[in-house]
Order: C-alpha cells, then structure tokens, then sequence
C-alpha cells in the first residue's frame, strides 16, 4: 500500500512538473527563453516559424562540381543510383535529396563528384562573382565549403584560404584534394592580416564572419545549449575587429561579401550599417534576388518555409574606387 501511494505521488507530480514544463516558453518551443526573446524582437511576425524551423530536420542538399559534370547529368546518374533527388531553385548548382543518406552511397562522392553542402551556403560563390584573373580572398574559410565552389565555378584565380584553427584548416585541404582543386590554405588570425598577407590587395574578399549560428540550429541543435546571452556583444567586437582588420586588402573597385549563419539583426544589417558609416570608402548596394527578403542592403534567408535553406545573411560591400570628396 504505501509503494503504491509512493508511485502514485511521484506519477502526479511527475504529470505537473510535465505540464508545467510545457506551458513555460522554453518547454513549448525546446529554446532557452533568451534566445526566444531575440528572436521574438527580431521577427516579431515569423518568430514561431522560425523556432519551429529549428526544431525541424534539416534536408540533405548536395553542390554538383561543375568541373566534372552538369547538374542534369549528376541528377541522371542519382536516379540510376536509386536516390531520389531534385534540383534547388536558387542554387544553380544545387540537389535536394528526398532522404538523407550517407555519402558513401553517393555516385562519384570520393572522386570529387559532389559535396554536402546547404542551399543558402551555396549563394556565397554565386553572389562572389569572380572573374578571371582575379586575386580572392576567403577569410575564416574554414572546413572549406565556400571555398571549393569559389574554385569550382572560376577559371585562371589565385585563391587564399585563412583560418585560425590549424585542425579545420586541414578539413579544408581535405576537401580541395577531394575535389581536385587548388588554393593557398593558411592558418593565420583575421583580425592581424600582416602576420599572412602579402601585401598584394584582393579584388573579392569572402567574410564568412565568426557569429551566433542561430540560423543553422536545425543541423547544430547543442547551439542552444552552448550559446549564452552574453555570447552576442564578444561576436559584435569580433566581426568588427574583422571587418576593419581585412578592409585595407580589398582592391578598389573590389568587393567584399559578408555572411552570416544568423537570424540575428544586429550580427547582419546593423553590424554592416555600422561598418558602412563607419568607412568613408566603402559602399553599400542593395542586393537584388529572388530569394530571403531585403534587410538594410544585405538579404536575410530565415531557416526553412518553401525553400527549406538554412537562415543565413548577405551584403555587398563595394570598395569606392576613388575616394569621396
């Protein structure tokens, strides 16, 4: 008689702490109520889309090595693989696989066929522009996605991949020698370009800038675990020592694409804003396309909804080429 009570207490307890749990934001939503709150301020129309986005499993998304092959030819060789697969609207290089599988399974995967990589990460080398001749800058390149499809989609450039992390640096060479490719890899600080730089100016630098990740939770969920309140502001300084550090190795007439794995305001539009009124030289232009929506001059993709990317910011930093008077 008394085991019973004892298991019949703690079963009603257990059901309140339950159902307190659930009624609390936290509960409810599987995010901590800071982040909750950030995300609430910053989209205060699409706030639940987006935590239910990072609740979601993400798809598996592929980028096609044009070098080997077109992307109706590797989407011929999934189907006679048995996966079944589409292309992604606004990568041009992109698959979406129905299901994930493992790489292994992939056609022509270690011979440098294909790579994992999301949709959204792939507009970086789309949105880079690089023309032949070109000296290109990859400044936090680390493990070296956008990096490869920079040289994938480019003939005849000189590529420089920085990391501070010696250990993903070397995923970085990893993957160029998967995939064939070729670049200057080397570890080095952004923030102290003189300990790695030449002294040669980059017509296109890619800052792939160290922030919150609260755009890819969906693949990381331990971010919102990891990441504290604080965490924020150390980003804010560390994205604009970067800027200003990297700035003076862009080309005039050249361009710097900033991105962000964030939903977070004041990591995209508002830390570009203020770099922009900051630096006499440099130039903001709105960024046209059909995808994310407009956010100051940059594009802001949020995770998931119809085109099932991963949240993520661009902006276009133009260098003057003469400066204003």
């Amino acid at each position: 008689g008394l085991v019973n009570a004892v298991l019949r207490n703690f079963q009603r307890q257990a059901e309140e702490l339950l159902a307190a749990a659930d009624a609390s934001e936290p509960g409810r939503w599987a995010h901590p109520q800071w982040l909750i709150d950030s995300v609430r301020t910053a989209w205060p129309d699409d706030w639940q889309r987006i935590l239910t986005a990072n609740n979601e499993r993400a798809p598996m998304t592929l980028r096609v090595n044009v070098r080997q092959q077109s992307r109706d030819d590797y989407l011929q060789r999934l189907e006679q693989a048995g996966i079944d697969a589409e292309a992604t609207t606004h990568s041009d290089g992109g698959i979406r696989l129905r299901s994930p599988c493992d790489v292994t399974q992939l056609p022509g995967f270690s011979e440098g066929a294909v790579s994992v990589q999301d949709e959204a990460a792939q507009l970086a080398a789309q949105l880079l522009d690089v023309r032949p001749g070109q000296r290109v800058l990859d400044v936090c390149a680390a493990p070296g996605g956008k990096t490869a499809h920079i040289l994938e989609r480019s003939d005849d450039i000189a590529l420089l991949a920085v990391d501070i992390e010696a250990r993903r640096l070397q995923r970085v060479t990893d993957n160029l020698q998967r995939l064939g490719l070729q670049a200057e890899v080397r570890e080095g600080d952004a923030r102290r370009p003189d300990d790695w730089w030449d002294g040669r100016p980059f017509e296109r630098i890619l800052l792939d800038a160290p922030c919150s990740a609260s755009g890819v939770i969906r693949r990381h969920p331990d971010i919102k675990l990891l990441r504290r309140p604080g965490d924020i502001e150390t980003l804010l300084e560390l994205q604009g020592e970067i800027l200003r550090a990297i700035w003076p190795l862009l080309a005039p007439g050249g361009m710097l694409l900033y991105a962000t794995c964030s939903v977070l305001p004041q990591e995209n539009q508002q830390r570009v804003a203020a770099f922009l009124a900051e630096q006499p030289d440099a130039e903001g232009r709105p960024l046209e396309a059909d995808w994310g929506r407009a956010s100051g001059i940059g594009r802001q993709i949020l995770p998931g909804g119809v085109a099932q990317m991963d949240g993520f910011y661009y902006a276009c930093l133009h260098k003057r080429a003469t400066a204003p008077t």
